[in-house]
């Protein structure tokens, strides 16, 4: 069986990275009947085997809501809603990590499982106006006064390890220790920090220009942003990686699972004694 991966905002489809990146399926449930909803998710299911569905933890929408409601009402462990705490740019990066995987043999436990994984290789942040609402990474109160004068602008890494500096200070971002692009996605701040000095900084093979998510002014706490995300491009390169982790098999599905929890039927994993080595090839 094969899972389809599955947003709930267009938003959070980037351009695919080549031919073989699968494309996603954007569920507008919203616009929908509930019939109309069960129908379109269950021929999905009946047609692809698993359903993972990614939204952003910011995202209120009735779409979203209404997933949650089909699954519980079909009572299906074949359909995955998972929230992912990243900010909205990141959250686009990791689904077209998702989908870059979909196209490889791996099973659908293992797919659906590496959501957690791939979340530390991306480094997500913003370049800020303001830091005054900011609530996701840690700010001094020396910070909040001083976003208010005129002139001032910061950086923040959300993910992996959240930190905060002020543009034209000697402090740095931490940078990943691997081959990345960076995408980087204007809102309202005038601002060219990311692809000035960030993406030499940081030795990115390749700066992306992306469209900002609707949701990212209210996970950062403000307009006057560009949110950026360095991740590591090739579908080769993300499947090594997850096919290199252990793999233990749901006592409760059956299926073959990453981590120790499984995030279809949310059982915990196996014991360790019946880990298995990863076989998959594409």
């Amino acid at each position: 069986m094969t899972i389809a991966i599955a947003v709930t905002s267009r938003e959070l489809v980037l351009p695919p990275r080549d031919q073989y990146t699968r494309d996603p399926v954007v569920l507008q449930l919203e616009q929908q009947s509930l019939e109309a909803g069960l129908a379109e998710v269950t021929a999905l299911v009946e047609q692809h085997g698993y359903l993972l569905a990614i939204h952003s933890s910011t995202e209120t929408t009735a779409s979203a809501q209404r997933l949650h409601t089909i699954r519980s009402i079909l009572e299906s462990d074949r359909i995955v809603p998972v929230e992912v705490g990243l900010p909205p740019l990141g959250v686009a990066v990791l689904v077209r990590q998702l989908r870059q995987l979909s196209a490889y043999d791996l099973g659908p436990g293992v797919i659906a499982s590496a959501v957690r994984l791939l979340q530390r290789y991306i480094y997500a942040g913003a370049v800020l106006g303001t830091v005054a609402k900011l609530d996701r990474v840690p700010v001094s109160i020396k910070a909040h006064v001083k976003s208010w004068a005129p002139g001032k602008q910061y950086a923040a890494l959300a993910n992996p390890d959240p930190k905060l500096i002020r543009l034209g200070s000697v402090d740095q971002l931490p940078n990943p220790e691997y081959l990345t692009h960076l995408a980087v996605a204007p809102g309202q701040l005038k601002n060219d920090w990311a692809t000035r000095h960030l993406a030499p900084a940081w030795q990115v093979q390749d700066v992306e220009q992306a469209v900002l998510p609707k949701d990212s002014p209210v996970w950062w706490g403000t307009s006057k942003l560009v949110e950026f995300a360095a991740y590591i491009p090739a579908g080769r390169s993300l499947y090594q990686m997850v096919n290199h982790v252990a793999r233990v098999k749901c006592h409760w599905c059956g299926l073959e699972v990453i981590g120790d929890r499984c995030v279809l039927c949310s059982a915990p994993a196996a014991p360790p004694e019946n880990r298995s080595p990863s076989d998959a090839v594409m």
